[in-house]
């Protein structure tokens, strides 16, 4: 579906309100549907087009105004940008224009036809994503975050692809497609990697003048509360990893290590889990139905090391996992759930959490 989703959503929610994913929200959609006057509709009419291009074109002309009275005769993308910079009107700089400038400087650009703009800004429309083709907009200002004749070349690459409907908006239109679409460029080798990364310059400013230290306030270190550390894990979350994204929200900012540490080690055993199985589905692990956690996680691990996304330590922290005398097992996870003796310390789950982080991240981002 590519227009309406929020309209159809609230109306499956109001048809039932136990689809919300929160309480708040089910209560919410159950005191919109008590207000609901006359017979609730059980079908809507929609429109049904096969033509991708056509699609885009119906949504412009629906979601940007009557265009002075134009009508059929659409804006490209080039006329909009223009029209937005001479009026001001927008919600701040494109990526696609500053790629743009940035390649036709370099005599990069498609030689046949154009970028199409928007395309190249919904691929790229968040930081992570910009990271792996080597720039960042962040604060509203590009730069390059690795070597720029790599990343140059890279958007180049893409430039191509998007002009010559190689990639069409389809391939791309959601998180999966994006990543799928990066993916291939990395295993061809035309994305910048780690080795390209700039480093950062440093702002310190030097005076002639001398200072004299000021007295500095006794540092305090920062006491942790949740399980996962407050910091950007660079995730794009997809549609169907709703679950693993509330989980992930509730150890990381809502659920207090020292006050609910039987709730956190719980939805701690179910993240691996979802995690796990996430990652045994994307990347095609063969696994059998009647394996157990610890070796379908050593099996994934495996794959990923043989990837060369995970080092020999992380590959041991995962063997261990099957030995029940370890304190990070999957012994010990089950007893979380399952022992009515066996009391989660907040120390333990941090440990448990440190030793695996790395892993369940890699197993999400699959």
């Amino acid at each position: 579906m590519f227009d309406g989703n929020r309209r159809v959503t609230c109306l499956k929610l109001l048809d039932d309100p136990r689809r919300a994913p929160t309480v708040e929200l089910q209560a919410l959609f159950r005191e919109q549907r008590a207000r609901w006057k006359g017979p609730f509709p059980e079908s809507f009419h929609c429109q049904v087009e096969t033509d991708r291009d056509r699609v885009d074109e119906i949504l412009y002309r629906r979601h940007t105004g009557t265009q002075n009275g134009i009508g059929q005769s659409t804006w490209d993308d080039r006329m909009k940008a223009t029209f937005v910079a001479r009026t001001g009107k927008g919600s701040g700089p494109s990526v696609a224009d500053e790629i743009e400038k940035r390649l036709a400087n370099a005599h990069l650009l498609p030689s046949r036809r154009k970028i199409p703009r928007s395309t190249l800004n919904r691929l790229l429309s968040a930081e992570p994503f910009r990271t792996r083709v080597g720039i960042s907009m962040k604060g509203g200002r590009f730069a390059f975050t690795h070597d720029e004749t790599m990343s140059l070349n890279a958007l180049a690459r893409i430039a191509n692809d998007l002009a010559s409907r190689k990639v069409v908006l389809g391939h791309i239109w959601d998180v999966d497609g994006k990543e799928r679409y990066l993916n291939e460029l990395e295993s061809e080798g035309v994305l910048p990697g780690s080795s390209h990364i700039l480093a950062k310059s440093d702002d310190t400013k030097v005076t002639s003048k001398t200072v004299k230290p000021k007295p500095t306030a006794k540092v305090t270190p920062t006491v942790r509360t949740t399980l996962i550390p407050h910091k950007d894990f660079a995730f794009n979350w997809p549609g169907r990893l709703q679950r693993h994204h509330q989980i992930w929200e509730e150890l990381q900012f809502h659920l207090d290590l020292r006050k609910h540490s039987n709730a956190v080690s719980v939805l701690l055993r179910v993240l691996i889990e979802l995690a796990l199985e996430n990652y045994i589905s994307i990347a095609g692990v063969s696994v059998h139905d009647n394996d157990k956690l610890a070796t379908r996680l050593e099996k994934a691990g495996l794959h990923l090391q043989a990837a060369s996304k995970l080092d020999g330590k992380q590959m041991d922290v995962i063997r261990k996992f099957k030995q029940g005398d370890k304190l990070i097992s999957a012994d010990t996870l089950n007893k979380y759930v399952h022992s009515s003796n066996f009391a989660p310390s907040p120390e333990h789950l941090m440990s448990m959490w440190d030793s695996l982080a790395d892993v369940i991240v890699l197993f999400l981002k699959a």
